[in-house]
């Protein structure tokens, strides 16, 4: 068999899996595969090099990779202009297992995916970004590390400073460069400030990682809507796969918001931000802790 046969075989059965995951409800490793079969799509597509395809095959292979994108931000319910179905993606399955032979036009009016946005995704994982339910592009994104000042006060409003103190992870010392993601949320998801992205943790202790950090909540908690919520994305470095990867999320509700600590319970990702398909991370007793600090203006 030539290489460029091996090659479209590995791609196929990467493609197979991917369904079969998601078929099966598997959607973190439906995801996954996705993500690293769209990767090695665009790769291909990119190497001028290479003249194992041709350019309308590269062009093809492009648009699936876009398809794969499209299927991959549904999962993580991205507020995209509609749902990319499992059917619908199945359809590619023929195309890309007879890319070689494959002279029908593409079932789906798509554009290859640009260049630049395969960089993001590689190297930031907006996400397992792209990010979450109903995430949007109000707000532009933020270097890591580049945390928010406290907003001005105002007579009779009140300001949240959460310091982040600890995350509690069975496998706490192998996270590389960890972070957390904060973010202020209406009750369908859609941002109400920008995000803000930590710096990297001062240290590590046996299950926790520890951070030591203030956030400062970029609205008064009297504007808050209904429903609110204030998400934590925990975020690491993958270097096989070479990007930043969400590892769990928590959320803070309106209720919790009182002086003192708290401690809060980690879920699987990909984040939830309507808060619906909640799966607890584990069953072990262990939690992001954070303090709350209320600032009044009377």
């Amino acid at each position: 068999m030539s290489d460029v046969n091996k090659t479209i075989q590995k791609w196929h059965a990467s493609f197979k899996k991917g369904t079969d995951f998601d078929s099966w409800g598997q959607l973190v490793e439906a995801i996954d595969e996705y993500q690293i079969l769209a990767r090695q799509l665009q790769k291909e597509v990119q190497n001028s090099n290479s003249s194992d395809f041709t350019e309308e095959q590269k062009k093809t292979l492009g648009k699936i990779a876009t398809c794969l994108e499209m299927r991959s931000a549904s999962l993580q319910c991205t507020q995209s202009q509609e749902e990319f179905k499992l059917e619908d993606l199945k359809k590619l399955e023929t195309i890309i297992k007879n890319i070689l032979s494959h002279n029908k036009e593409f079932p789906f009016d798509v554009q290859p995916v640009p260049l630049s946005i395969f960089i993001d995704i590689k190297e930031t994982e907006k996400t397992d970004a792209p990010a979450g339910a109903g995430s949007t592009e109000a707000f532009p994104p933020r270097a890591p590390g580049t945390l928010l000042p406290r907003l001005p006060s105002e007579p009779g409003m009140t300001l949240l400073t959460l310091k982040i103190e600890k995350i509690g992870l069975k496998d706490a010392g192998q996270c590389i460069d960890p972070y957390v993601t904060v973010s202020v949320k209406d009750v369908n998801g859609v941002d109400l400030n920008p995000a803000q992205d930590t710096p990297v943790a001062t240290r590590k202790e046996d299950t926790y990682i520890h951070f030591s950090v203030d956030v400062e909540i970029q609205r008064h908690i009297e504007k808050l809507p209904k429903g609110a919520a204030i998400f934590f994305e925990f975020k690491h470095y993958k270097p096989k796969k070479r990007f930043t990867s969400t590892k769990c999320f928590a959320f803070m509700e309106m209720d919790e918001i009182k002086p003192g600590p708290i401690v809060i319970e980690l879920y699987k990702k990909p984040t939830d931000f309507k808060r619906k398909k909640l799966q607890l991370l584990t069953k072990k007793p262990l939690y992001l802790h954070l303090h709350q600090t209320l600032h009044k203006d009377n």
